[in-house]
């Protein structure tokens, strides 16, 4: 199969869909790798190590487009990219399409074979290629937050962990997966007060029996949600439901009620964000404040540590990417399930349950779709 990995192109955003070490693996399986000129170099992974790795390096992202069977990406392609996009090709990404009605349109219109990182499964039940993404992100929030309480980022001059004679500040993580657990242990380790909302209390056991008693765990409630985010110094918005829009957890009344120089940072803003006052930010300009509460909204956090978090993702794409380069799409999808559960869109119709609902789709059946 030919494999194109083109250059990413949104702000900021440095990560690449393949590192040398993943070129090499798909070169050693018979497989043409070519990569856009200069696509890694930002961090770290040159043009030559690149074809040391076996792969052809290609001056324009539209020619690798024009040549590749399957692209391998990280972020959700934009509108030009879309349209490069054609009936039969296999695009292999980040999409987050609930939130956005205009890059699904566009994908339908292409005709391609489009996988989502996001709503791959394994056999426990989790999200295996989202979950690296998240143990970055879940990290990042509490540096991020650490940094924007300081006067001069806005915030309310407050130190995460206090010092001696002087209480920390009040975390509030809203949600329990892997972004809040990661959060949580960072905030932790930073001496932080912190408080986990989950809805699961077999989740919140787990985390209480984790944490050894380190932090508090409370169910989450419409009363409990208002009652910590109106006391906490930084509330970090870490839910999720795979593949469909985040819910509005905290609403605007809330937020106009909470500390003056609090700061919320929305991790599901890739979904649509879990704020109501939540909208996408850069990593070239953060935050917007509202109601006098700091908000850090960036829609590729991890791409802030861009060369971990390419190492991170690429070793759990990896062997997916294998198995679609070795056996072709449509094998390598019936073959695996939870593969297939990544298929949101395939020659012109919506096939994730989810995002045909929330956008007005008529969902056609995976298996259907690709005619099995």
């Amino acid at each position: 199969m030919r494999i194109g990995v083109p250059k990413e192109i949104k702000n900021h955003e440095y990560r690449i869909g393949l590192t040398p070490a993943g070129v090499k693996e798909l070169v050693m399986n018979g497989h043409e790798v070519m990569v856009e000129n200069n696509g890694g170099a930002a961090i770290g992974f040159e043009n030559d190590q690149y074809l040391a790795a076996g792969a052809s390096i290609i001056d324009t992202a539209e020619e690798i487009f024009a040549k590749a069977e399957m692209i391998i990406k990280v972020k959700e392609p934009q509108p030009n990219e879309c349209r490069m996009l054609r009936e039969g090709q296999v695009l292999f990404t980040y999409l987050h399409l609930a939130p956005d009605p205009e890059q699904t349109e566009l994908l339908v219109a292409s005709g391609a074979t489009c996988i989502a990182y996001e709503t791959v499964t394994d056999p426990r039940g989790g999200l295996p290629l989202l979950a690296p993404m998240s143990e970055v992100a879940g990290r990042m929030s509490i540096q991020a937050g650490a940094h924007h309480l300081e006067k001069a980022q806005g915030g309310l001059g407050a130190l995460l962990g206090g010092v001696p004679g002087v209480a920390p500040a009040k975390v509030l993580i809203i949600g329990g997966g892997v972004v809040g657990t990661q959060a949580a242990r960072m905030a932790v380790g930073m001496g932080a007060d912190v408080t986990i909302l989950d809805r699961s209390l077999p989740r919140l056991r787990q985390l209480d029996t984790e944490f050894d008693g380190r932090l508090r765990t409370v169910y989450s409630t419409v009363d409990a949600l208002e009652q910590y985010a109106l006391e906490a110094e930084l509330v970090i918005g870490a839910v999720l439901i795979p593949g469909a829009a985040a819910p509005k957890l905290l609403t605007r009344d809330m937020i106009s009620r909470m500390k003056k120089g609090a700061v919320v940072v929305d991790v599901a803003i890739d979904q649509g964000g879990c704020f109501e006052t939540s909208k996408a930010t850069t990593h070239q300009d953060p935050t917007y404040v509202v109601d006098d509460v700091v908000h850090y909204c960036v829609a590729n956090m991890p791409g802030g540590v861009a060369r971990t978090s390419t190492i991170a993702l690429t070793n759990a794409t990896l062997p997916f990417a294998v198995a679609l380069a070795n056996k072709g799409a449509k094998k390598a999808l019936l073959d695996d399930a939870h593969l297939m559960n990544g298929l949101n869109v395939h020659a012109g119709k919506v096939t994730y349950q989810a995002v045909a609902d929330v956008l007005g789709y008529d969902y056609v059946a995976p298996t259907k779709a690709l005619g099995a």
